[in-house]
């Protein structure tokens, strides 16, 4: 470890300097003294550093009695970040992470700045967070505190900007257009100001996901495979906004966790007190869009807590999914928990339902979370299925929703009413349902209890945790100056919670799913081992979501469910299979059911997952035919591995039989097209190496076939 620390006062330039073999950033202050960010690129980029009017401060703050310096609708140009001056900066290398601290002050609020860099060696992105501390004699109360600030990015003119809209059953819908669509041309010259407005996305209440990924991109020139990249993501458990615009003639970024204006956050800091915001990453590439997603996939598996299951990626079986649909009994169970063993599953995860015992439904009475006799009789009750799925080799799972309590549940009353979200004095109730807070050392007890009953004394391995409600704007109880800082931290809480879940029981494996994917978000996907993509049930409408999930959570992450069903002909089993075995396969479907050819297309999918799945955990993902539109007939997802050898998962839902997909990387070379399943196709496809194009061509729809690229 080496490191580097010097005062302001005693240094003598202006330039702070720093970076690794993959990045390099450069920060500089100006007449003004402002500590300024000018330059983030690749070390050998020959860009010029932004001019002083065009680049940002490092941090922008905004708190009570300051204000902007330029109003309108942005959240940057705020009077503190301008009167920040640098104090002193330290530079380290832990591991393979570089960080720069950047220690700052504003004299007239007594506010001291931390603004933490770190960037992984060899992998082009920049990751930022802030820490803010009152150091003067006063309460300071905090509105919005950037976590990453980059300006001096190309001209509006020249740059394409990307988003992605997220909403339950239709996740990972990414839009692209350019940027001056959204951000007129003014003529800057002219009026010497610059714009009031900006392009700007948000997160609402207590799914991070729920409208829009916490992600966006500019691209500039062509992002299919050339053109410079920045991609962005807000690691935020709750509320976040992104921003872009024009600043200067050129443009900029800046990346928030929750704040004033959009979540109802604010943080009030008694003397001495500090607040650290969320961490935002942002991925650079020469190699437009994929090529800095590419980079954000290899930082997203550096950040995560290390597991096995990254590795090992075991079979997973639910017993939800257009199957039991939170009616499971041992009756319907037992027979399921044979098919799937049959098929070659290796964890069998008994979903929603198993503690129903109330003929009014389970959705308000949840809490207790003990099973339902009624469901599982006999002496053995719910044992009798965990056995059985233990004999057969398999390790058993159960879902549970640890964060509400119904609200006719038994539990609702035994807890302190300090122990749920509140707002005015009066309990938050969201669709029959009330919000735990897990700050309060009664619910965290709950729910400890809970898993170590459930982990340790039933023997589970795999639990599936959902979140089926999101409560805007959070609570104001517990201490919290504001509905979003009482939500923040109790999302903070219930990742603290969940660490600890996995220390006292570190072979558990944890799906993080709220109500599909409206909680894939970068500090869930850093702390559990899968992500749930969709709660989609038509198997027609899942392609464009399975294709674009690589987006947002590393393949080998991405719960995809499979699940095909009796009713089924054989194309469509292929169809619903075969778009699985570039994630998670996450299978489901009355198994039980099928006839042996049927079921033997179960296992033969299955075989080919456990075949390849060795490559997942290094592959970079890529679409050769652009990410999918909702209604795209011809979806494509493609895998490079690290030796090389490419997957690719094509999908037809409609359009003619004939798709040609333009594979540049393999233009000149002789390539051998293999057809991994179904092993039996009418489909075909042709390799053509001077154009660099495969033809796939599948007589009938729906269809879909998984293909592997080796060099001959």
């Amino acid at each position: 470890m080496s490191s580097d620390e010097r005062t302001a006062a005693a240094a003598t330039e202006t330039t702070i300097r720093w970076g690794h073999s993959a990045l390099s950033a450069e920060f500089a202050a100006g007449p003004d003294g402002v500590l300024r960010t000018v330059r983030v690129g690749l070390p050998d980029d020959d860009v010029p550093p932004a001019p002083f009017a065009a680049a940002l401060p490092v941090v922008e703050l905004l708190a009570a009695g300051t204000g902007t310096e330029w109003s309108g609708q942005r959240g940057i140009d705020t009077a503190v970040g301008r009167r920040l001056r640098l104090r002193s900066h330290r530079t380290e290398t832990v591991g393979p992470w570089h960080r720069l601290r950047l220690n700052l002050a504003d004299e007239v609020s007594g506010l001291a700045v931390t603004l933490l860099l770190e960037s992984p060696e060899g992998t082009a992105v920049l990751r930022g967070s802030v820490t803010v501390t009152n150091e003067s004699d006063g309460v300071r109360t905090l509105y919005a505190v950037s976590s990453l600030t980059l300006g001096g990015l190309p001209d509006p003119g020249e740059l394409e900007l990307h988003w992605a809209e997220n909403d339950w059953l239709a996740e990972c819908r990414w839009r692209r257009e350019p940027l001056r669509r959204r951000v007129p041309d003014l003529n800057h010259v002219l009026h010497q100001q610059d714009s009031r407005g900006r392009v700007a996305y948000s997160s609402r209440g207590s799914w991070p996901t729920d409208g829009h990924l916490p992600m966006g991109a500019l691209t500039s020139g062509s992002d299919r495979g050339q053109g410079a990249a920045w991609l962005w993501q807000i690691e935020s458990p709750t509320g976040w906004t992104w921003e872009t615009g024009e600043r200067g003639a050129v443009g900029y970024l800046a990346l928030w966790g929750p704040t004033d204006t959009e979540h109802q956050w604010s943080e009030r800091l008694a003397p001495g007190a500090s607040f650290t915001t969320v961490p935002a990453a942002l991925a650079l590439s020469r190699a437009g869009f994929e090529g800095a997603l590419a980079e954000l996939t290899a930082y997203r598996r550096l950040v995560r807590r290390p597991h096995p299951d990254h590795a090992a990626l075991p079979v997973v079986f639910n017993d939800y999914m257009n199957t039991l649909n939170g009616d499971p009994t041992t009756a319907k169970l037992l027979p399921l928990v044979d098919a799937a063993a049959t098929a070659g599953a290796e964890y069998f995860v008994i979903d929603a339902g198993w503690y129903d015992g109330d003929a009014g439904g389970w959705w308000d009475t949840v809490g207790a979370w003990q099973p339902a006799a009624a469901r599982f009789p006999g002496e053995r009750g719910i044992h009798e299925v965990l056995d059985r799925v233990r004999a057969h080799g398999m390790v058993p799972g159960l879902w549970l929703e640890p964060e509400v309590v119904g609200v006719r549940s038994p539990i609702a009353p035994t807890l302190p009413d300090a122990a749920y979200f509140a707002r005015d004095g009066v309990r938050v109730r969201e669709n029959g349902r009330f919000q735990l807070d897990l700050r309060h050392p009664a619910a965290r007890h709950h729910l400890d209890a809970t898993v170590d009953r459930i982990v340790g004394a039933w023997g589970v391995g795999y639990l599936k945790l959902d979140y089926n409600i999101s409560v805007p704007p959070g609570t104001d109880t517990g201490g919290a100056t504001s509905p979003g800082a009482g939500l923040l931290a109790h999302a903070r809480a219930y990742q603290d919670w969940l660490r600890a879940v996995l220390e006292r029981h570190p072979r558990l494996v944890i799906e993080n799913c709220a109500s599909g994917g409206m909680r894939m978000d970068g500090s869930s996907l850093a702390l559990t081992q899968l992500q749930s993509t969709s709660d989609q049930q038509d198997f027609l409408r899942y392609p464009p979501i399975a294709a674009s999930a690589p987006t947002a959570v590393p393949p080998e992450q991405g719960a995809v469910w499979a699940y095909p069903q009796p009713e089924f002909t054989d194309d469509e089993i292929a169809f619903t299979l075969a778009g699985a075995l570039l994630g998670r396969i996450h299978l489901s479907g009355h198994l039980n059911r099928m006839t042996s050819g049927q079921l033997a297309l179960v296992r033969e999918a299955v075989g080919v997952y456990q075949g390849l799945r060795a490559d997942l955990p290094g592959a970079v993902p890529f679409w050769p035919l652009g990410l999918p539109d909702w209604e795209e007939p011809w979806p494509a997802l493609g895998l490079r591995a690290a030796d090389g050898t490419t997957y690719l998962t094509v999908w037809r839902r409609g359009g003619g039989p004939v798709r040609t997909l333009p594979l540049p990387a393999w233009r000149g070379r002789a390539v051998e097209p293999e057809v991994l399943y179904p092993a039996v196709t009418a489909g075909t496809v042709a390799w053509s190496a001077p154009e660099g194009e495969l033809t796939v061509t599948l007589p009938r729809s729906p269809a879909a076939l998984l293909l592997r690229l080796r060099a001959r």
